[in-house]
């Protein structure tokens, strides 16, 4: 049986913690920790918890490092051989380490494993950060089974089988302790959003699988960080993808579909600007300038990548999700296949 480090990160987030820690202070499992990755929070949050949960092992920081440093700096205090990224929004149920545990024992190959993500204000539809588990199209745009752009599917069983998928959602994220060291943590360059489908396709360069297991259940609130549509989020939506893409590509995904990818992100941003959402456009427009202000730094990780080891990469999909989306009408997963 495998041992759990529940890191939760947090930033001035006492009212979700109010929420939402009980329930992952009541897990029912054998071995278990759980560490409080306070990014110098002012909002009374570190004497709360000690207060009210003392069993909670709290990572202090001296200021805000985001999703990805938080994180990150957690591990050094973490003693159990898996890590589980948890967001400060997410309730779990009672038994929800146990599906996860047995997911890590059935493989040795496996290095991450992604719960179900229902929502928590209506837990009979999935979650939109995460679903039934990630993938992505072939011009690097990630979805969700459950979850296609803004179409969230009502679970009714549909995908209550364990699978691979190509990555899992950083709301509610396992990985082996040893694994996660190796490939460096999190790239801390992507600050919110994506930083987990890079390190899950890390994870598949190493050799390592990705899976969803429907034996675990946890319901996550979302948008705590980041709402949803607001320009912020489009900005980072846009410029970590291109990172992660320009990382992780091959050099014939680059030369052929590079381009591409970017045309499609032009026509995004137009399609915004005549939406009626100037900031959008405006956000997209930022992101795409950032990208390549920095695109010497995110050369030389794409150069410190090693080739995987495997020909497929699972779960990364050979078409495109706009083109399926938007002109031919499908909008759940299993019409896809």
């Amino acid at each position: 049986m495998k041992g759990f480090s529940i890191i939760i990160v947090t930033w001035n987030g006492l009212h979700h913690l109010k929420t939402f820690l009980p329930s992952v202070c009541d897990t029912d499992y054998p071995d278990f920790e759980i560490i409080l990755a306070d990014n110098a929070s002012g909002d009374g949050t570190v004497e709360w918890v000690n207060e009210n949960f003392p069993e909670v092992i709290i990572s202090t920081f001296d200021d805000n490092y985001g999703y990805c440093g938080g994180n990150n700096r957690a591990v050094a205090t973490a003693s159990k051989e898996i890590l589980l990224f948890l967001n400060n929004d997410v309730k779990v149920d009672a038994n929800w380490l146990h599906g996860i545990n047995e997911c890590f024992e059935s493989d040795e190959t496996i290095g991450a494993v992604q719960p179900k993500l229902l929502s928590y204000k209506e837990p009979e539809y999935f979650e939109y950060a995460g679903a039934a588990g990630g993938f992505i199209d072939k011009y690097g745009y990630p979805f969700c089974r459950g979850r296609i752009f803004e179409t969230v599917e009502k679970d009714e069983a549909q995908y209550d089988e364990i699978s691979e998928i190509f990555w899992a959602s950083g709301a509610a994220l396992a990985i082996k302790k040893e694994l996660f060291e190796e490939l460096g943590g999190f790239d801390e360059d992507f600050e919110f959003h994506m930083e987990e489908i890079d390190l899950c396709w890390r994870v598949k360069r190493f050799d390592q699988r990705v899976m969803y297991t429907p034996e675990s259940t946890v319901y996550h609130l979302g948008g705590g960080s980041l709402a949803m549509g607001s320009p912020r989020k489009v900005y980072y939506n846009f410029r970590n993808n291109l990172f992660m893409v320009w990382k992780n590509y091959s050099t014939s995904e680059l030369i052929l579909r590079f381009p591409i990818r970017l045309l499609l992100d032009v026509i995004a941003a137009y399609k915004s600007l005549l939406g009626g959402k100037p900031k959008e456009f405006a956000a997209i427009a930022k992101a795409h300038l950032h990208f390549f202000m920095d695109w010497f730094k995110v050369q030389r990780k794409r150069k410190a990548i090693s080739s995987p080891k495997v020909k497929s990469l699972q779960g990364k999909m050979p078409f495109s999700i706009i083109w399926n989306y938007f002109l031919k009408g499908k909008k759940k997963f299993d019409q896809l296949l």
